[in-house]
């Protein structure tokens, strides 16, 4: 039997449009109001068009349209139209907003802050047009397509874009300028992931131990966390092994240890960063 999808309803599509305008809005103000008054750049087409804008005088939101088109075509054919559509629009949203925030005066011009607030409202912005399914910068559309052909991650890719896009700064805006821009796309990229992932970091861990019953229960009753029971066996010995699964938020991962450790201080722990942890059972507070 085939499955049938269900469609999106209207008031997610009109939330997912809302909070790609603020996406859009956010980049904006961070652009006209931060970075172009002081001549400092972020990477990929926004950094393209910022230094076309500081060398030529052209429209920043002209330019960033312009150079994304090809893109946004190609991510219409090869990842999908919901996806293109929904760049398109923060593009376009960019684009005015930038245009509207043209004649406002600059909040500072001093660098550095210019930086540091420049960057987190830029990447915040990014973020925001990522986690609803928008692009604003269409590098990254490259580099999903082009990593499926070539022996680099999308991040590597779009990294060594940018090192030519920064020198090109540095050689056009000078040196300090191109500095500050790479100090911008940092704080920038950092914004983004904790947007992407989440302010609450979750952790899982997986646990090998011979009191894998009592530990199981302990977990349970003073971490309020629900542990899952995988098999395994040794690589070493053959032996079958019982290896506990858990997730939990950054706050408990001292007490987590401490509990298996209290029961089992040989007990094999490893612990790993996740993105993402929803569904089932699983809730961001529980039993300390």
């Amino acid at each position: 039997m085939v499955k049938t999808h269900k469609k999106e309803t209207t008031s997610h599509l009109i939330m997912r449009y809302f909070m790609l305008t603020i996406g859009a809005a956010f980049a904006a103000i961070a652009i006209d109001l931060f970075l172009a008054p002081n001549t400092i750049i972020d990477g990929g087409v926004i950094g393209i068009s910022l230094i076309l804008k500081y060398s030529y005088g052209l429209s920043f939101g002209v330019l960033v349209f312009i150079l994304n088109l090809p893109f946004l075509y190609a991510g219409y054919k090869y990842i999908g139209k919901n996806f293109c559509i929904s760049s398109l629009y923060s593009i376009i949203m960019l684009a005015i907003i930038e245009f509207l925030l043209e004649h406002f005066e600059p909040i500072t011009t001093q660098p550095l802050l210019a930086t540091v607030f420049g960057g987190l409202l830029l990447g915040a912005g990014v973020g925001i047009v990522i986690r609803n399914s928008g692009a604003l910068d269409g590098t990254e559309i490259l580099g999903i397509l082009l990593t499926k052909r070539i022996p680099f991650s999308v991040g590597e890719f779009v990294m060594f874009i940018n090192v030519f896009i920064f020198s090109w700064a540095g050689f056009v805006l000078g040196w300090e300028q191109a500095m500050f821009s790479i100090l911008t796309y940092y704080i920038a990229s950092k914004a983004i992931d904790s947007v992407i992932q989440g302010f609450d970091d979750t952790k899982a861990a997986m646990v090998i131990s011979d009191e894998y019953e009592e530990i199981a229960q302990a977990l349970s009753d003073r971490l309020g966390r629900g542990v899952t029971k995988l098999k395994g066996k040794g690589g070493y010995l053959d032996q079958e092994k019982e290896v506990l699964y858990v997730v939990f938020t950054r706050l408990e991962v001292a007490k987590f240890r401490s509990i298996v450790q209290e029961i089992d201080p040989n007990a094999f722990i490893t612990i790993m960063d996740t993105q993402e942890a929803h569904g089932g059972k699983f809730s961001k507070s529980a039993i300390h």
